[in-house]
């Protein structure tokens, strides 16, 4: 409005210079004229509104361009986390990238990259994130599951490092029928420390083997064994080996997978989040989960924070939570008093020595060979090319704008669908090809009448013949009067 414009123009200036009394008497003036509230006017004499700031304010952002390109290395070296676990990970996995020369950050960038909050890091994150898209219950026998104690979430409390939960993720794609690989989960509920294996089939020994293993992964001695009702769990082998290494043997309430929420959330953040819901079948694809799940083990228990419950209590209908400080494993596991100073010094050795970005591209290899496998049956048994390393690193700057990185979670890509009925010329077309080349037909209704099997009668003909009878159909079915006419119009 230029007569706004200019009463504002022309009372700025008394008002700005004018002591508390003057101010008062030019803005009561000015609301007489234009019937502004008191307060908006107050606004706009104070400063000229024709030069007021609107949008953002570049000279006030704390993080430049230089930060937001380090964050989104570090969120990507993390495989994407949020920004409530990524937070706490950044020193750590800054310490770690510049210990095997992947980053050097300098100090300006350094600190501001640290001192980020949680919600700081998902607004800076918007934009790369906005970048990237029942099987029948077998029940075991009454007489071993009796022998089995039972307990529930609430039974645990807070017990040491070794006591865990189990369970199996099937690798069926969407249907159950056949032999499928399995994966046997294990995770610790004080720390969360979770470690996977691949079952070739559903046996009872194959899970004693696997939990053998799993036994020599763990930095601490298995005390605790907590598995759901699957007769693959409650039976006389698992449970004789379980008494015989003195590892407690429990179980959870049937049809109360609230239960194991340890290892069922383990289940879905980790198995798959990373192996997807293809269909794994065979010795090869067996192999290949095995080692996906080497590296796998490494980046999740020390570069992967998850949160841990610390207490809840109901309000009525409502539930409050209060979770932990995001942690990984690792940290936990240094943290718990009840850890033997000998598991701190192996663990720290071990921590020492691991690359998270060498890692992530290992896992993203293999989960590119695990899917090869699972689209194509009887897959390749070679590994394929991994990038190098220095080219990997150069690619998290700009992953997020290629969508979804995980082989695992992209779709399989669909077969385009051929032809559904066979091609009737499909037997006779050398023949008319060399009809044709031979100059014997001159256009294709003669090349149809020369076609073996046709007795000389052309295509055209009884094509004709149904158009015209289709033609006189369509005639008497026009109007219901077409029959009278006919018979009035022909002679007695």
């Amino acid at each position: 409005m230029a007569t706004r414009a200019e009463l504002v123009q022309a009372a700025v200036g008394r008002y700005v210079a004018g002591n508390r009394q003057e101010k008062h008497l030019i803005l009561n003036e000015f609301v007489a004229l234009t019937g502004f509230h008191r307060k908006h006017a107050m606004r706009l004499l104070r400063v000229d509104g024709s030069k007021a700031k609107n949008g953002s304010r570049p000279e006030r952002r704390l993080y430049n361009e230089a930060v937001r390109t380090a964050l989104i290395v570090m969120w990507e070296a993390s495989d994407r986390i949020c920004g409530k676990r990524l937070q706490p990970l950044l020193v750590p996995m800054i310490e770690a990238m510049e210990r095997h020369g992947h980053v050097q950050l300098e100090d300006a960038v350094r600190t501001r990259l640290v001192s980020m909050s949680a919600a700081t890091i998902d607004r800076a994150l918007r934009e790369a994130k906005a970048g990237a898209g029942q099987a029948r219950r077998r029940r075991p026998a009454n007489g071993i599951r009796s022998t089995v104690p039972v307990r529930t979430f609430l039974d645990w409390g807070d017990p040491a490092p070794g006591f865990c939960e189990a369970d199996l993720v099937w690798h069926s794609g969407p249907t159950a029928k056949g032999s499928f690989v399995q994966t046997l989960v294990v995770t610790d509920i004080a720390t969360g420390w979770t470690e996977c294996a691949p079952l070739l089939m559903r046996d009872q020994s194959l899970v004693i083997m696997m939990l053998a293993q799993i036994r020599k992964l763990l930095p601490f001695a298995l005390l605790g064994f907590d598995t759901d009702n699957d007769s693959v769990f409650i039976n006389a082998t698992v449970r004789d080996y379980c008494a015989t290494q003195n590892i407690s043997f429990s179980r959870c309430r049937p049809y109360r997978k609230n239960d194991q929420a340890w290892v069922e959330q383990k289940n879905g953040s980790i198995v798959r989040r990373i192996v997807g819901y293809r269909r794994l079948e065979g010795l090869v694809a067996a192999t290949a989960l095995a080692e996906l799940y080497a590296t796998v083990r490494l980046f999740v228990n020390f570069f992967q924070p998850s949160f841990k419950l610390a207490e809840k209590h109901r309000d009525g209908a409502r539930v409050h939570k209060r979770y932990h400080k995001p942690a990984t494993p690792y940290q936990r596991l240094l943290t718990d008093p009840r850890t033997a100073d000998d598991v701190r010094e192996t663990v720290k050795s071990v921590y020492a020595t691991l690359d998270p970005v060498r890692l992530l591209r290992d896992m993203r290899a293999g989960q590119q060979r695990l899917v090869e496998i699972a689209d194509a049956p009887g897959g390749p048994a070679e590994a394929g090319d991994v990038p190098a390393l220095d080219m990997f690193l150069t690619g998290l700057r700009t992953a997020w704008q290629n969508g979804e990185v995980r082989p695992t979670a992209r779709s399989k890509p669909k077969t385009k669908r051929g032809r559904r009925r066979p091609d009737p010329l499909l037997a006779v077309t050398p023949k008319l090809e060399s009809l044709v080349q031979g100059g014997t037909v001159a256009n294709g209704k003669r090349a149809s009448c020369a076609a073996p099997g046709r007795a000389g009668q052309c295509i055209s003909e009884p094509v004709a013949s149904h158009a015209a009878a289709s033609d006189e159909t369509m005639a008497r079915q026009a109007s219901p009067r077409n029959d009278l006419w006919v018979q009035s119009a022909s002679p007695e």
